[in-house]
């Protein structure tokens, strides 16, 4: 057993099983609370005096405030609708037939009140019949909607 060495090769340090300890600062000892004024933790362990924490068994569920209404009921509910629909909208060609331009772009849509000015996107489905020759640019089309467009003599740009 003499000439077994650790796995960096000093000759100086010998692995035997007497002499095997866990890693530094892996092993915390743990506090012994309740032994006298001298450890810092007698009399009332760290737990200060009285009340529900103090005592054995004192139990608060998730988010108890102490009988006040809890924070995650003062505040308000507000469902599952997408925040993205405030940057998104759709069009149909009953809404473009509102407009007498040929060209139509998004700053058009949103100076004509057909779409809110925070649109970052709209797009145009297929419902209704388009009224005359048009062509959008920036305004994404479904492919029915193309169709119809370019049935037309119109033309749909990204």
């Amino acid at each position: 057993m003499s000439n077994v060495v650790d796995s960096i090769g000093s000759a100086d340090v010998m692995v035997r099983l007497n002499t095997l300890s866990p890693a530094p600062g892996s092993k915390k000892v743990r506090n012994r609370v309740g032994r006298g004024i001298g450890s810092g933790l007698g009399k009332t362990s760290g737990k200060g005096h009285k009340g529900q924490k103090a005592r054995s068994g004192g139990y608060h569920k998730v988010g108890f405030e102490g009988g006040q209404m809890p924070m995650q009921r003062r505040l308000p509910k507000f469902g599952f609708t997408s925040q993205q629909q405030l940057l998104h909208s759709e069009l149909t060609f009953n809404d473009l037939n509102k407009l007498d331009l040929e060209v139509i772009t998004l700053a058009d849509l949103v100076n004509s009140g057909l779409v809110p000015n925070t649109t970052r996107s709209a797009k145009l489905i297929l419902s209704g019949k388009p009224a005359k020759k048009i062509s959008l640019q920036g305004i994404l089309a479904t492919a029915g909607a193309r169709k119809e467009i370019e049935a037309l003599g119109g033309k749909v740009e990204q």
